[in-house]
């Protein structure tokens, strides 16, 4: 058995940095990037998202990590100033993406902006910076699985620094933080792909494509896991909100189909700043 990946990155002025922020402050870089360049494709001003997301960023990291105290209360009523320590994790995902959402339709009404097409921006954007974070978990040592072998780990061609780091609690576990890694960065392409069929997906479409396909892999991966968030001891809070997004994103996209016949296409060919209502 090899050592495990050492959580610290370096250490700056006596400061320990941890690779956990460094990969999730990545993938918000690289978000923020995309969703940029998309947007001006799309006629919206350059600063738009910039604006944005100034706002939205801790706006998202305080509603990911009150989502993880409000599942987990025990640990933190016996120590409630841990609440305010992130820098060894407990941030929920979904927490972030309800906080960051409430923000963006309010940002959008207050800027005339479309609130479905600034959604369609995003979307793929979002889903490969979960991907790239969850690589932050795997340097703490979250969302794994229940117990494996390390022959069953070998058999899926992982690197042994993988591998190694994969030794947790006294058992190889199952890299269930690679999965959902994998899931979104092929869900990712699959909605540049599908948002650059030219007639393909209406406006806001590409949004509930990536509702869809998130939460579908995440359902499932979810019910893999053994450090999972609970309602009631006993239903999983990650899983059973999968469902029902997975549930109400189809009924929205067919009722959309349905009722809304007058709905725009994903145009990204606009190439003007005038604003999309």
């Amino acid at each position: 058995m090899g050592e495990p990946v050492n959580r610290v990155a370096f250490e700056l002025f006596g400061i320990a940095i941890y690779w956990y922020a460094i990969i999730i402050i990545s993938g918000v870089v690289i978000a923020m990037w995309l969703s940029t360049r998309e947007s001006l494709r799309v006629g919206m001003r350059q600063d738009d998202v910039s604006d944005f997301m100034l706002v939205a960023l801790p706006i998202a990291f305080i509603g990911a990590r009150l989502y993880y105290v409000l599942f987990n209360l025990e640990p933190y009523i016996a120590e409630p100033m841990q609440v305010f320590n992130i820098r060894s994790g407990g941030l929920a995902i979904y927490g972030g993406l309800i906080a960051g959402g409430i923000w963006l339709y309010i940002y959008c009404q207050r800027h005339f902006i479309s609130t479905w097409t600034f959604l369609d921006i995003a979307a793929p954007s979002v889903l490969l910076a979960q991907g790239i974070g969850r690589w932050g978990n795997f340097m703490n040592h979250e969302a794994f699985g229940g117990e494996t072998t390390r022959a069953f780990l070998e058999k899926l061609h992982l690197p042994n620094f993988i591998i190694n780091n994969m030794y947790i609690e006294g058992a190889y576990r199952q890299p269930t933080f690679l999965y959902e890694s994998v899931w979104n960065v092929i869900g990712f392409v699959l909605l540049l792909f599908l948002r650059k069929k030219t007639g393909l997906l209406k406006q806001g479409e590409v949004f509930l494509s990536y509702i869809l396909w998130y939460s579908f892999g995440r359902m499932f991966i979810e019910g893999m896991r053994t450090d999972s968030l609970y309602l009631f001891s006993s239903i999983r809070v990650s899983q059973l909100l999968s469902l029902l997004l997975f549930i109400d994103g189809w009924i929205v996209l067919i009722w959309r189909r349905k009722k809304q016949t007058s709905l725009k296409e994903y145009d990204r060919s606009r190439g003007s700043n005038e604003y999309l209502i």
